[in-house]
């Protein structure tokens, strides 16, 4: 994107979505199966922040989707290529299809117009999704990417858009990974290359704010 591209230009609420990245209960809730990462996304205010976002947009017409990763109880379908996924299987915690833990987690509220993506596979929560194809028939050009983990699904999510064509704002104080250093090291030198790197206070000061006229 032009580096002087103005952020309100880009947070054009008509072509905005924001997406809200495995920020459910059995991920980031106070039963969470990775402990260690739902207290740093709680004491950071990652969570807190993806709330006030998805409030902001639910105020000003600014299409939300919430990005769940969970399994079928009988593990069918579900991806074992990875140490990542294995580990997942032996948690006390598991994301299991219908149950508590694939609810998205206070303090964010769903509303009725909001969008619910559930995945049963993969670590992207767009590619081999329907996000991709939502983000295309709502018109989107930037996506606001936001949640858990800065390890794995945000980075995902993040370089998926890009390869898709979208534009991508990450508010960096809305994301969160561990340990706690980790994250801003990975948006410095990682995603500030490929994103629009801001914080929760300028989107919402975009998109709360007075428009500018063309």
């Amino acid at each position: 994107m032009p580096a002087n591209e103005r952020l309100g230009d880009l947070l054009d609420p008509m072509g905005t979505v924001l997406l809200t990245v495995e920020c459910q209960q059995g991920v980031v809730g106070p039963d969470s199966a990775l402990p260690e990462l739902a207290r740093e996304a709680r004491s950071s205010g990652a969570l807190h922040h993806v709330a006030r976002l998805v409030a902001a947009a639910h105020r000003t017409g600014v299409q939300v989707i919430h990005a769940i990763a969970e399994r079928r109880p009988d593990g069918r379908g579900a991806s074992r290529n990875a140490r990542l996924f294995r580990a997942a299987e032996r948690l006390p915690v598991r994301q299991l299809s219908g149950s508590t833990a694939v609810r998205v987690a206070p303090p964010i509220e769903v509303a009725e117009e909001d969008f619910v993506v559930r995945r049963l596979h993969g670590l992207s929560p767009i590619h081999g999704t329907d996000v991709d194809a939502l983000l295309r028939n709502l018109g989107c050009r930037t996506l606001v990417v936001t949640g858990v983990s800065a390890n794995v699904a945000i980075p995902n999510a993040v370089f998926d858009a890009v390869n898709l064509g979208y534009t991508v704002v990450v508010p960096a104080d809305a994301i969160a990974g561990v340990p706690a250093d980790y994250t801003p090291a990975m948006i410095r030198n990682t995603l500030a290359l490929v994103a629009r790197i801001t914080t929760t206070d300028e989107v919402l000061g975009c998109l709360e704010g007075p428009r500018r006229r063309p």
